[in-house]
């Protein structure tokens, strides 16, 4: 920060300025006054030693005689500093006191012989020709039986008045100057019987702004420093009262922010922060002591935020909206944003307290798909059973082959509200397991896990005549459950022998790859389309859900691998072209720190 000026060093100068420009002015008056006094009385001598010559002059005119007017202008100035010339109303000069009359031009175009040709005292300054400097000029018209038969002019040169002026001039100066340092050291002494009181008043005022607001000042003899020391002395107990209570306050306030989960921002009106807690900041990555003063905009980066916001602060009401946040990853922000009052209820700003529900918004998605698959699933063979229940309690079915085949068809229906039942009770069992972490791992070699699996799948393979080819690196091992990973492959070989043609092969690798276990299971059917793929381990999603129903699918299967392998701390692909079957993978850790 640029040095400032000591106030001594800002009022000396300025009374020095004040009392050195008084002075110049009155000096620079005093001079004009004198030089102007000088020059109206060489003006009133000009024209008394015009009129000592006037009579002498028009009898001299009356007849015309050139050479003794001559004569009697060069006798006139004498030894005088005065030129005297007389000129005739042509403009001719028939006597002057310096010149020749007969060398001199027509003055007819002179200013002053002019005015005296109008019958006025002519008065000029201005630059001699002749005689090659500044003269002062008086002309006098001269009359004869009321007609002008000539004109008087006297002069002299105006460097003899600033001569006579050079004098006074030199001792208006000497006083000036004496004055003005008589006017420095009162300049000098009158500062700082201002600043020196001032200056204890500020190291008083340092240390109230320190903190240390026990320090008193002292009372001057000086009424106005005396009651500004008395004023600052009170102003520093009611600081400390207040700074007491403030602290106390901002204490609670901060230790109530910084445990509250949802996020608090506080802005100004123009958008910008004054205040945020630590759960807002984490939110959006930021710091709570490097934020302040920067817009919403520069923190949140969405417009969404700041649009809400600047519905809020204008229409001065609260507002409340879900937020979808992309920055790290999509989060869902519930916003309410409500204006920000003062003491006299005056808008300052507003407030933004934020709540991630994420999580909770994804729940409540997850909740009314799963209801609403779960109601679809359970209602189709409800619904079956219901009508042939119906049939057979009317009297319809009376033919044994009809009530046997309708009994036949209500089992079937059972038996698949049975699986959907165990699919999701099992599917249960395995997100609860996960959640509290017990599931019971274990050395298991995955070539008996996949030969399991194929053996529990031997008698579907058989009725499609399908080949299973396993191979399998030596000596595989891993840390799992083999109950759920057998069941993982049991669902993934049972999907591939369903969408299989007959007679068809199925391959089954097990091999490590990049640090990790792969099983993979190729089979040879008509392949999934890639508009698929991205949901095809949701909960009772499928790609055709008539042939699914048909093959006895719940559309569950998929969505149980998907858990276990997360259970493992893996995860599960799927690779599929149509027309050119699908690779369904299973990605394990080498060792499970599950």
């Amino acid at each position: 920060m640029k040095n400032k000026k000591r106030l001594i060093y800002q009022l000396f100068p300025s009374y020095l300025v004040i009392t050195l420009v008084s002075l110049l002015a009155v000096s620079w008056y005093a001079l004009s006054f004198t030089r102007q006094f000088y020059l109206e009385r060489t003006q009133v001598d000009l024209e008394i030693n015009a009129r000592l010559l006037e009579k002498l002059v028009i009898r001299l005119l009356s007849p015309l005689d050139e050479q003794a007017v001559d004569r009697l202008c060069k006798d006139a100035a004498g030894q005088t500093i005065t030129r005297v010339t007389v000129i005739l109303p042509d403009g001719r000069v028939v006597g002057d006191s310096e010149e020749m009359p007969a060398n001199m031009a027509s003055h007819l175009d002179r200013e002053e012989i002019r005015d005296a040709y109008l019958g006025k005292v002519g008065v000029r300054i201005r630059h001699s020709d002749t005689l090659k400097q500044d003269m002062m000029y008086v002309a006098l018209p001269l009359y004869i039986d009321n007609s002008l038969s000539g004109v008087l002019r006297t002069s002299i040169p105006v460097t003899a008045i600033d001569e006579r002026l050079g004098t006074i001039r030199w001792r208006i100066s000497l006083g000036a100057l004496l004055i003005a340092l008589l006017a420095s050291g009162g300049s000098w002494y009158a500062s700082r019987i201002i600043t020196r009181p001032l200056e204890k008043m500020r190291d008083g005022a340092r240390q109230f702004a320190t903190g240390v607001l026990t320090h008193r000042l002292p009372l001057y003899d000086v009424y106005e420093f005396s009651a500004l020391a008395k004023t600052m002395n009170q102003m520093a107990e009611q600081l400390q009262r207040r700074l007491e209570e403030i602290t106390d306050q901002r204490n609670k306030t901060d230790a109530v922010l910084s445990s509250m989960r949802e996020g608090i921002i506080a802005t100004d009106m123009s958008q910008r922060v004054i205040s945020i807690n630590r759960a807002a900041a984490d939110m959006f990555g930021v710091s709570v002591n490097s934020i302040h003063g920067q817009s919403v905009l520069e923190i949140i980066r969405n417009h969404e935020f700041q649009s809400l916001m600047t519905q809020s602060l204008s229409s001065g009401e609260g507002l409340e909206s879900d937020i979808v946040y992309h920055h790290g990853g999509e989060r869902t922000f519930s916003v309410h944003c409500t204006p920000l009052l003062d003491s006299v209820d005056k808008r300052m700003g507003g407030l933004l307290v934020i709540s991630d529900v994420t999580q909770l918004r994804r729940l409540e998605n997850m909740r009314r798909d799963f209801a609403a698959s779960v109601s679809h699933e359970i209602k189709t063979p409800l619904t079956a059973i219901k009508g042939f229940v119906e049939t057979l309690c009317t009297g319809e079915g009376d033919d044994r082959e009809e009530t046997r085949r309708f009994l036949t068809i209500i089992d079937k229906h059972v038996n698949r509200l049975a699986t959907i039942i165990d699919d999701l009770m099992q599917l249960s069992r395995i997100e609860r397991d996960d959640e509290i972490q017990q599931i019971g791992l274990a050395s298991c070699p995955i070539d008996d896990v996949v030969n399991t699996a194929i053996g529990l799948c031997a008698e579907s393979i058989h009725d499609k005549g399908i080949d299973v080819q396993f191979a399998c690196e030596p000596d595989l091992k891993g840390c799992f459950d083999a109950t759920l990973l057998e069941q993982a492959a049991v669902n993934l070989l049972d999907n591939a022998i369903k969408y299989s043609p007959e007679k068809s092969i199925i391959h089954i690798n097990a091999l490590t790859v990049d640090g990790e276990i792969q099983i993979r299971f190729k089979d040879e059917g008509m392949g999934i389309a890639q508009k698929h793929l991205p949901r095809l381990f949701e909960r009772f999603y499928r790609v055709d859900k008539a042939r699914s129903r048909k093959l006895g699918g719940t559309g569950l299967g998929l969505a149980i691998v998907k858990h276990i392998t997360q259970a493992h701390g893996g995860s599960v692909s799927v690779e599929s072209e149509l027309g050119k079957g699908s690779t369904f993978t299973l990605h394990l850790p080498i060792k499970n720190t599950h």
